[in-house]
């Protein structure tokens, strides 16, 4: 099997082209966030209530 190798030795990207893909990234990143906060909510609670247990029995052996 041959080997073919690539060198990238530049890129030519319009700056405004960066601008609207940063742009749409940021926008893209919000409902993300928002999902990773609900899950991260979630398992606080979860935590929470698992550890309020053994919280309710302070004279356990």
């Amino acid at each position: 099997m041959d080997d073919q190798r690539v060198k990238i030795s530049g890129l030519d990207i319009p700056f405004w082209d960066l601008v609207v893909l940063m742009i749409k990234l940021a926008f893209a990143s919000i409902p993300a966030m928002i999902v990773i906060y609900f899950v991260f909510a979630l398992l606080g609670i979860f935590f929470d209530g698992f550890m309020g247990l053994f919280m309710l029995h302070p004279h356990m052996p």
